[in-house]
Parts: structure tokens; C-alpha cells; sequence
């Protein structure tokens, strides 16, 4: 094997710092929920630098590797030497089995926030980490058996334009079958740029497969939703803070709502998976006065999070919905409100996921996330693996009806009641 290429990919499995560093950002979403097709419920990413890092005047050097390195490092080679001479059958690429090998080092980790995305997984986060994307217009994911599931249609959308439904599978793209691909390859093969046409192979219970021909067009990702209602209580709910849009948003949403003088407010942050970090914060600050809003601490150091007086949200009553779907930066702006007496909490115990994750984005386009730092409530509350705890516990129903929601009918009652 070329020997420059074996030192290439040694430097990538023996290095903990990979690449060069060309961005640093701080993430506190959880996990993979669900994408979009042409944009997504993904894992965040947030081409701002927070104040707590700053990118190195130089690239980073690996480490030299130990003799125990080398050697331990030696059985790769040994193990692909024979993966060569006797696999009866088509071998991967050296890329292949690169991706392959950092995908297992990082799961040697036994940290399931810690993670590698190659490229086109990568390109897609970044497009939707922007707010906006070209595509049909609709949640999916992946069902038990491999199929592209419709999740959810966007409203005024191509997709529910064309007629697509929740619930319908996607076979086949442009007569590629999708069944059993990455749900980063499918949503690949569905984006596609604004005016251009996609034809998809539909699954619909009930029906044969039949085929819908969408016109793309670009689309804004759905963050929040607001109302007024006819009880004079205003209702933001903030789906995620995986945009750079998110606090602005909310905070557009309470100036209409304002103009309304509603007797209070109910901010949801039910099923909100998290997001970037400084969009928690300045959430959070829209509510808070002054003082902490959140600290996080890493190896060797602590940043302290402040709130800025003069926000529009300082003073109308608050309650926060939460439930077990309440993660990461949802929870550290409920953390926020509760310690600080701002808002009560109603609904059902946070996940709790407590930790960041810091961003390199390597050479390739591919990205690499490692859990650096952990994030705490102003009271100084760890909720990783915990969650908060709502002031007034209100189960979710196994038999609620449709259209019945218990936990925003308390919320409704608290503001109006005080009880």
C-alpha cells in the first residue's frame, strides 16, 4: 500500500485532534430526531464562535503516537493486510474504510452525543442550521423496515401542494429506490433546487404505489408558531433552537403578542430537542432581567452566563410546557426560569442532557462533535440524566383525545387563576 496514504489514515485514527480545525462552536441539542426532505430536525450546528473558545492562529499538530501506539496501531494494518489477500468479494474503498474506523473510535467512546458525519450528512446540517432550504417541504424519517416515513407536511408546502400525507413511505426518487439507504442519502436525492421537479414513488396504506411529481422551492424551516387566543393568554411554541433564527423569532412572536396586552404567556417547549447554546441564552435573557442564566464548565474553566435588562419579555406572567421530549437548550432555558422564580414549569420531567459538544469541521467537509463541557442551572443544578422536574406535574394521557391537551388547559388555568 502506498505508504503515504497508510500514514494519512494513521494520523486520522491515531490523532485526537483531526484535520484542520476550520470551525469551533458549542451544540447543546440531543441527537438525531428527524430531518426534514430538503431541510431537518437534525442534529444542530451553529457557524457561530462563542466567547468561550476562539479558533487557534494555527492548525492543530497531532500527537506523537507512543511505541504502545504503534504497535496497538499495528494490528489495523495487520487485520486489513489479511481483509486484502483473502476476502472473497468486493472491498471498500480506503475512504470507506477510513469513515469506517473513526466512526468506530468514536463509538469506543461509550458517548452517544459524541459523533462523525461525513460529508454530504455534514453539507445537509449546515444548509439547515441557515433557517432555510430548497426541497418539497416535509418531516420524515426512517421506519423499522428502511423506508423514508413522511413525519409531518409543511403547510402552503410542495409536498402537501402535490398531495403527499403524513404517514405515506417514499420507494423510489427519480426511479432510485430509497428502501435501505442513509436517511442523509434519501433526503439527498430529494433536495434539488428551486423550480426543479421530483418524482417519488409513494406508499400510502390502502393504495397501490403511485407516483407524485413535486416542484421544489425554497422553504423556510418552521421554528415557531404563535397565537393570540380568546382567553387573553398568548401562546408562543418554539419548535427547536437549531437556527440562528431562534431567539429572534421569539422574540418577533412576543413583540405581536405585546401589542395585544395579553394576560399572560405560555411558552412550549414540549418535544424541543435543543440546539445551539447562545440561542438558549438569549431566550432565556428575553425573560430574565439580570443576573445567571446558565454556567458551563469544561476542562480547566467556567463561563458564566448573564442576562441584559431591558427586554420586552421581563415582566408578563410566564408558564413553560415541558415534557420528556424537553432537551438540552429547552431545558436550559426552563432551568433559567425556574431557578430564577421567572416562570413555573408544567407538564412532565426533561430528558436531561446536560452536556455540549464542540464542533471541527474537517478538511473533507465532514464534521466531528465531541462532547467538551457541561452546562448547569444558575442554582448550580446538574440535570444530565436527571431533567427538571416541573413545579405542577400534569401527565400526558394514554387516552387523551385528539385535540385535548391537560397539560396547556393547566397552563391556561395557572395564568388565569394563579392556582
Amino acid at each position: 500500500m502506498n505508504s503515504d496514504l497508510r500514514d494519512a489514515i494513521k494520523f486520522i485514527l491515531i490523532s485526537t485532534v483531526l484535520l484542520t480545525l476550520l470551525v469551533i462552536t458549542f451544540l447543546a441539542g440531543f441527537g438525531l430526531a428527524y430531518l426534514l426532505a430538503g431541510s431537518g430536525r437534525l442534529p444542530t450546528w451553529s457557524p457561530t464562535v462563542l466567547p468561550t473558545v476562539a479558533p487557534p492562529e494555527t492548525p492543530l499538530s497531532p500527537p506523537t503516537p507512543t511505541n504502545e501506539d504503534e504497535q496497538t496501531f499495528q494490528v489495523f494494518w495487520e487485520v486489513w493486510g489479511l481483509i486484502q489477500q483473502n476476502y472473497y468479494g468486493e472491498l471498500p474503498s480506503m475512504q470507506e474504510v477510513t469513515y469506517a474506523a473513526i466512526q468506530g473510535m468514536m463509538s469506543a467512546l461509550g458517548d452517544e452525543y459524541s459523533a462523525f458525519f461525513e460529508p454530504q450528512a455534514a453539507a445537509i446540517m449546515r444548509e439547515d442550521a441557515t433557517g432555510e432550504f430548497e426541497g418539497i417541504g416535509a418531516f420524515v424519517d426512517l421506519d423499522e423496515e428502511g423506508k423514508v416515513l413522511v413525519v409531518e407536511v409543511f403547510e402552503n408546502s410542495p409536498a402537501e401542494e402535490a398531495g403527499l400525507q403524513a404517514q405515506d413511505r417514499i420507494l423510489e426518487v427519480d426511479g432510485v429506490s430509497v428502501v435501505g439507504l442513509t436517511l442523509y442519502e434519501a433526503i439527498h436525492l430529494i433536495r434539488g433546487p428551486a423550480g426543479s421537479q421530483v418524482t417519488l414513488l409513494i406508499e400510502r396504506e390502502g393504495f397501490e404505489p403511485f407516483e407524485v411529481t413535486v416542484t421544489r422551492a425554497r422553504l423556510e424551516v418552521p421554528v415557531t408558531e404563535s397565537e393570540m387566543r380568546d382567553d387573553g393568554i398568548g401562546y408562543i411554541r418554539l419548535y427547536d433552537f437549531s437556527t440562528a433564527t431562534a431567539s429572534s423569532r421569539v422574540e418577533s412572536d412576543l413583540e405581536e403578542l405585546l401589542s395585544h396586552n395579553p394576560r399572560g404567556l405560555i411558552l412550549d417547549l414540549r418535544g424541543n430537542p435543543g440546539g445551539m447554546l447562545d440561542q438558549a441564552i438569549n431566550v432565556a435573557d428575553l425573560f430574565i432581567s439580570d443576573g445567571t442564566v446558565a454556567v458551563e464548565r469544561w476542562k480547566g474553566g467556567e463561563e458564566v452566563f448573564k442576562a441584559h435588562p431591558g427586554d420586552i419579555g421581563e415582566e408578563i406572567p410566564l408558564v413553560v410546557l415541558v415534557d420528556g421530549g424537553s432537551a438540552s437548550a429547552s431545558e436550559i432555558v426552563a432551568g433559567a426560569l425556574q431557578d430564577r422564580g421567572r416562570a413555573i414549569l408544567i407538564g412532565e420531567t426533561t430528558f436531561g442532557k446536560g452536556v455540549v459538544q464542540r464542533v471541527f469541521t474537517l478538511d473533507d467537509g465532514s464534521e466531528l462533535w465531541i462532547t467538551a463541557a457541561r452546562w448547569f442551572t444558575p442554582n448550580n443544578r446538574a440535570i444530565h440524566k436527571v431533567g427538571l422536574t416541573p413545579d405542577i406535574v400534569v401527565p400526558w394521557p394514554e387516552d387523551a383525545e385528539e385535540g385535548v391537551d391537560p397539560q396547556l388547559d393547566r397552563a391556561v388555568e395557572y395564568l388565569l387563576t394563579g392556582e
